[in-house]
């Protein structure tokens, strides 16, 4: 007959026996007193607490001292990070710098440091059609030292697109080779 004594548990922190509650964490026992923030040197009371560079810290402490900081507003970040231009960001601070549009994981443009949707960034940076006005953000002519939508590079005459690769000119405005 075998019976197993169990060693009594000592506390990770002083190395002496612990008698009453215990704290288990990070597969190490402790006296309550003794499980504490590296930072504040506080108890940590309750189940959550955060490991950095080997230590241990409270949640405040490490909101404080160790969660990335927003962009936008300075704050620490508890809750989901958007990490885009180099920096990191509340979702809800990462908008278009135009609409103000929450861009959260899809896609944006940047212009000089600033997040846009492809709409503002369409209607604030892109090159305009000559024959329109409106943003080119697909293909484009290129021709009488200006940009035209395809549609746009129309005879000034006839107005049917103009889809050679040679036509006329008259008053700065294309001509078919028909109207010509």
């Amino acid at each position: 007959m075998s019976t197993k004594v169990e060693a009594p548990a000592v506390c990770n922190s002083c190395d002496k026996v612990i008698q009453g509650r215990i704290v288990t964490a990070l597969n190490k026992k402790w006296h309550p007193e003794h499980f504490v923030c590296n930072t504040c040197r506080k108890p940590i009371d309750g189940a959550k607490f955060h490991q950095h560079n080997n230590g241990v810290h409270c949640v405040p402490c490490f909101t404080k001292h160790h969660s990335p900081r927003c962009h936008g507003c300075g704050d620490p970040i508890t809750d989901r990070v958007i990490q885009a231009l180099g920096v990191s960001w509340h979702a809800h601070h990462f908008v278009c710098g135009g609409c103000k549009k929450e861009l959260g994981g899809g896609g944006f443009m940047e212009q000089a440091g600033r997040p846009y949707c492809s709409d503002c960034y369409a209607d604030k940076f892109a090159t305009r059609c000559k024959g329109c006005g409106n943003p080119i953000v697909d293909k484009a002519i290129i021709a009488l030292d200006a940009k035209w939508h395809r549609d746009c590079f129309t005879c000034m005459k006839c107005r049917n697109p103009v889809t050679d690769s040679t036509f006329s000119v008259m008053e700065n405005q294309p001509l078919c080779g028909k109207c010509a």
